[in-house]
């Protein structure tokens, strides 16, 4: 039997403060409450930023080889358990992890690889898919506000609405002035959760274009795998260039003080789940969460 690899030594906070900063869109910007949407109509195009700065096959996180890498995901898989039990039980914040990517960028692997030690218990995903007809009769944060987390649960979207500023834009359904309204509705949307008690963690899961490439050839040439591929995957591939400015532009407009975002580069996916366990271990981590304190009635009771 091959031994595994020892987990390396958990890095300390000022360690990944240094290794996170160049994978953040830059300076957070924050604008006045109750304003932005009112005004972007009105303003000129939204900030962006050059996306192609940042590696898909970085791995600043990476403590050694592959099998170490693994090792520390595991490890901290166990302790973001820990700490989810913790959150369940504490019951004063909630934490919304929101996974956004390009198709086959690893928002299902993450779920899996990082979320799949914790309990079912207060913890649960969400998949978003193009709107029913019922939820396009409403605005368009409708059905997202319906699924953010309650009291100490911790709830990850798999895609999210950031969609809006996706889809939309690229195929040129909404005007510019929309495009930016949406833009400021969603950092107050996402402000409103920071102030009632949200904690909101969201990832860019960074990929290129040749990984893309063989990651759908796999799903093709793979029988078992046919169920992940759809047609509509090769159309999006098409407008690569297109997704790859509209993510420029959310990135840098939605990168707030209360909701910033972590590019995450994700050509490795074992990389991939060490940055997203390390950064969410910190941002638990952070919280001070406690159990609540037991009822002093029970103190001395023998059960027989």
């Amino acid at each position: 039997m091959v031994a595994k690899a020892p987990a390396p030594a958990p890095l300390p906070p000022d360690e990944i403060a240094r290794r996170l900063a160049p994978w953040q869109p830059g300076p957070a910007h924050a604008e006045p409450a109750g304003k932005a949407a009112k005004a972007a109509a009105k303003e000129g195009p939204p900030p962006t930023l050059d996306l192609a700065r940042f590696d898909p096959a970085a791995k600043p996180f990476s403590q050694g080889d592959k099998a170490s890498d693994k090792a520390r995901v595991e490890a901290l898989a166990l302790e973001l358990d820990t700490l989810q039990d913790l959150l369940y039980a504490d019951k004063r914040y909630k934490l919304l992890v929101i996974l956004q990517g390009t198709d086959t960028s690893g928002k299902d692997g993450t779920v899996r690889g990082v979320f799949g030690r914790m309990s079912a218990l207060g913890v649960h995903a969400v998949g978003w898919k193009a709107p029913t007809d019922t939820e396009r009769a409403h605005d368009y944060l409708w059905r997202i506000h319906q699924q953010v987390p309650g009291a100490g649960e911790l709830t990850v979207f798999n895609r999210s609405h950031y969609e809006d500023v996706l889809v939309p834009v690229v195929n040129g359904w909404i005007t510019p002035e929309q495009h930016r309204q949406r833009l400021a509705h969603i950092n107050d949307f996402e402000r409103l959760l920071t102030e009632t008690g949200t904690v909101v963690v969201k990832f860019m899961l960074h990929i290129s274009r040749d990984e893309q490439r063989k990651r759908l050839q796999e799903r093709l040439d793979d029988p078992a795998k046919h169920w992940k591929f759809d047609l509509g995957d090769i159309a999006a591939r098409k407008q690569w260039d297109d997704y790859q400015r509209a993510y420029a532009t959310l990135l840098a407009a939605t990168h707030t003080p209360w909701a910033p975002w972590t590019i995450v580069p994700a050509d490795s996916k074992t990389h991939r789940n060490l940055m997203i366990a390390t950064v969410l271990r910190e941002v638990l981590g952070r919280l001070g969460l406690r159990y609540p304190e037991g009822d002093p009635a029970l103190a001395g009771i023998q059960v027989e």
